[in-house]
């Protein structure tokens, strides 16, 4: 008779539970289930939020959570799976960021949370009851942890400085063109 060891299975349902939430964040993103928006709203949106391109952001934020969620669940790929949704979370605490940290004023409080429990889940595997350890951890080795998230927060710094520096650029070239537009433009003092 085996023991059930709850580590184990509190790993299992803390993986589903995350995995899940992550699947569907990203399948709204990607093929508008849920009550999504789908690809082409999600890249308007992603545009505006100053990703740019665009398409190509939604679909990396949609894979992220999407297939990130998904591995994680499953406990395939711990680490990269962990590392792309905490990757892909990243992007959205950027977003939620200027509202502060609590979520019922639009903060980051929730994507940080996603984030922070999907890499925990990445570093510390999936446990027991998982498909790496069914596969005999062939996609979780520990150099794939180190990889996997140096990778990731490698990608997550790039795109989110580059809509950072976007964003300031928008604001200085907002500001040059209300005071071009203003009624003392024209005089000099």
């Amino acid at each position: 008779m085996t023991c059930i060891n709850r580590r184990d299975l509190g790993l299992l349902v803390l993986r589903v539970g995350t995995g899940a939430v992550l699947a569907a964040h990203g399948t709204q993103k990607l093929f508008g289930w849920f009550g999504g928006g789908g690809i082409e709203a999600t890249a308007a949106g992603m545009e505006h939020m100053g990703f740019h391109p665009g398409k190509q952001s939604a679909v990396a934020a949609g894979l992220g959570e999407a297939g990130g969620g998904a591995l994680l669940a499953l406990g395939l790929a711990t680490p990269a799976a962990g590392a792309a949704a905490a990757g892909a979370m990243a992007g959205a605490v950027a977003v939620h960021a200027p509202a502060g940290f609590f979520a019922q004023g639009g903060g980051f409080e929730y994507p940080a949370f996603l984030g922070f429990t999907a890499a925990a889940i990445g570093v510390a595997g999936a446990g027991r009851y998982s498909l790496d350890h069914a596969s005999g951890h062939v996609l979780d080795r520990p150099w794939t942890v180190a990889l996997a998230f140096l990778g990731s927060a490698a990608a997550a710094a790039l795109v989110v400085g580059r809509r950072a520096q976007g964003q300031d650029n928008g604001d200085v070239e907002g500001e040059r063109a209300e005071a071009d537009a203003s009624p003392e433009a024209g005089t000099s003092a």
